[in-house]
């Protein structure tokens, strides 16, 4: 039961708000439910895609994607996934290293804080500097492959900041975008096995309803101030990781001294 709440808390405020998918449900995979750091990434990856699969159609069929800048977006992002899958595959190999929890705490962290960037966007400035956005994205790309992160809160600020598009434009184009991520992130890491495939179905059975009914209630809520709500929740989530993953790692040291020393004693007895 208290899987399911959480797939439908989480899934809501990806409705109303656009962002939160990865930043809430790997913490919440990490903290609550207790699944390695793979295994969490890799779950939040499909739980994420299909949350945005689900919201996705509100977006498209009113024609809120603009497909010029989704294809610049993509460009640059999808060899940035592959990379980020690849380091969290290697870094992840000891399920239990603090030092893994750590970086993904801060990824988080700092991904959810680029909310209170102010917007700096002008058409002048957009229109000169389109080209960069492949290059602005690929970083985008890392982060979310290692974290399923990012996608959101990055991609929204960037959009932005680099194109002219009016803000609904800017968030459908920025879903659509992280769907495509999250589709490819969720093939990877099924292959890989790093999907735990039980709580996955207790998180969708929460996670769709909630998300149906975050995007029925979006135009009637203030989303900047749910979206301010959203990432200070989520930016302390992130810090709470990158505690838990410091004493954990303290916690190992300490262990392995102890060791030492047991030894040591041991090798000097006649």
């Amino acid at each position: 039961m208290m899987h399911l709440l959480l797939g439908f808390v989480i899934a809501l405020a990806v409705g109303l708000t656009g962002i939160g998918g990865g930043s809430f449900t790997v913490p919440a995979l990490l903290l609550i439910v207790g699944l390695p750091a793979g295994e969490a990434v890799g779950t939040a990856f499909v739980f994420a895609g299909v949350l945005r699969l689900v919201a996705a159609p509100f977006y498209v069929f009113s024609r809120h994607v603009h497909s010029r800048y989704f294809r610049l977006l993509l460009t640059g992002a999808i060899p940035g996934l592959v990379l980020g899958m690849y380091a969290l595959q290697v870094l992840a190999k000891n399920e239990s290293s603090p030092a893994v929890i750590i970086v993904l705490g801060v990824l988080l962290a700092v991904s959810s804080s680029v909310t209170f960037v102010p917007r700096v966007q002008n058409p002048s400035f957009a229109g000169k500097n389109s080209h960069w956005l492949p290059w602005l994205a690929f970083p985008i790309g890392v982060e979310s492959g290692f974290s399923s992160a990012g996608a959101g809160a990055l991609g929204t600020v960037l959009l932005l900041n680099y194109s002219e598009m009016t803000p609904a434009q800017v968030v459908g184009t920025d879903l659509v975008f992280g769907l495509v991520l999250a589709l490819i992130g969720s093939a990877v890491h099924w292959s890989f096995g790093s999907i735990s495939t039980a709580i996955l179905l207790q998180f969708l059975a929460g996670g769709i309803p909630g998300v149906l009914l975050g995007c029925g209630l979006a135009k009637r809520v203030p989303a900047h101030k749910l979206k301010t709500v959203v990432a200070v929740i989520a930016i302390c989530a992130g810090l709470q990781l990158v505690w838990s993953g410091v004493r954990s790692l303290n916690s190992k040291n300490v262990s392995g001294t102890v060791r030492l020393a047991s030894s040591a004693s041991r090798s000097v007895r006649p």
